[in-house]
C-alpha cells in the first residue's frame, strides 16, 4: 500500500483494501520503529553461528554476560525465534565388557561426580563410531573437577593401546602425590593386568562401576551423547579422515570455548586457571 500511495491518494487505497486508517498508522508507525534490539541481535547471531548452532538460549545468555551484555533469558529466546534461530542438537555404546578377564576394582567414586580440586576424580570410558563402513573408537579421561578433556586417544580397533597410551598421555601432566581416583566400567581393558600395574605404579586408586550400571559413570557417558549431538549428527562428513579431524577440533573447542553453566558460565581449561 505504500508503495502506491505515489499514484493514488490513501482514502482510495484503504477503501479498496476495506482497512481502517487507524489500522494503517498503527502499523505504520511499527514498521518505523528502530529496533531496540539490533545490537543484541547482531551479537546473538553471532554467537550461535560461532557455535555452529550448538548453543541454545540458556547458553547464549550465559555467553551475552560473559561479553558484558545482561539480558533475560525469556528475552533472549524471543530474539533467537525471530531471528528463525534455534539450537540444532537433538549415541552407538561401545560394550567392552567380555566377563571375567582380570580383577574388579571396588566402586569407589560411588557416583560422586563432584571434586574440590583437579587432580582428584578422573573418569574413563571407550565409545565406538561407525561411518563410510569404518569402526573407530575414542577413549578420553575427563576430570571431574572441571569436565576438562585430559587425555584421549582414537584408533581403528579397540585394543589395550587404546586406553594404555590414553593413560601415559595423562600422567604427563600429572603432578605427584595428588591421592588420584580414576574410574571406569568393568571393561576389559581397565580389567587388565598392565592397565592396573600403570595405575598402582602412580599411586592411583582404581574404581569401577557395577556390572552393567551405566549410571555409575555418567559423566563421562553424557560427554559422549553431547559429542555425537553437537558433532556427529549435526554435521556432514565428506570422509572418515574430515570427521576425525572435526571430532579433534571438537575436543578443543569442548575444553577451551565451550561453556558451561556449572562452571560459572566459563570452559572447563578457563575455570581451572582462574581459580589456580
Amino acid at each position: 500500500m505504500q508503495g502506491l500511495r505515489q499514484k493514488h491518494s490513501l482514502s482510495i487505497l484503504l477503501k479498496v483494501d476495506g482497512m481502517p486508517k487507524s489500522t494503517f498508522y498503527y502499523h505504520q508507525k511499527h514498521l518505523n520503529a528502530a529496533d531496540k534490539y539490533e545490537i543484541e541481535k547482531r551479537i546473538i547471531s553471532e554467537i550461535f553461528h560461532e557455535n555452529k548452532g550448538r548453543y541454545g538460549y540458556r547458553r547464549i545468555t550465559l555467553e551475552l554476560r560473559n561479553r558484558d551484555l545482561v539480558l533475560n533469558h525469556k528475552t533472549v529466546l524471543k530474539l533467537m525465534t525471530e531471528l528463525g534461530l534455534k539450537c540444532k542438537v537433538r549415541m552407538k555404546k561401545y560394550r567392552s565388557y567380555k566377563g571375567d578377564v582380570g580383577r574388579i576394582a571396588p566402586n569407589i567414586l560411588e557416583r560422586d561426580f563432584k571434586a574440590d580440586r583437579p587432580y582428584q576424580k578422573w573418569v574413563t570410558d571407550v565409545t565406538e563410531f561407525s561411518l563410510f563402513g569404518t569402526k573407530c573408537y575414542l577413549s578420553p579421561i575427563m576430570d571431574l573437577y572441571n569436565r576438562e578433556i585430559i587425555s584421549y586417544n582414537i584408533t581403528y580397533r579397540p585394543t589395550l593401546d587404546l586406553v594404555m597410551d590414553m593413560v601415559d598421555r595423562a600422567f604427563t601432566m600429572l603432578p605427584s602425590n595428588t591421592n588420584l581416583t580414576l574410574h571406569s566400567d568393568q571393561g576389559w581393558h581397565y580389567q587388565h593386568r598392565s592397565y592396573r600395574y600403570k595405575l598402582q605404579q602412580k599411586g592411583i586408586r582404581q574404581s569401577m562401576s557395577r556390572k552393567g550400571n551405566c549410571l555409575d559413570n555418567a559423566v563421562i557417558e553424557n560427554f559422549f551423547g553431547l559429542l555425537k549431538s553437537e558433532l556427529l549428527y549435526l554435521q556432514k562428513f565428506s570422509s572418515l579422515e574430515h570427521f576425525l579431524k572435526e571430532l579433534e577440533e571438537y575436543i578443543d573447542y569442548y575444553n577451551n570455548i565451550r561453556i558451561k553453566k556449572s562452571l560459572n558460565g566459563l570452559s572447563p581449561v578457563k575455570y581451572r586457571t582462574q581459580s589456580n
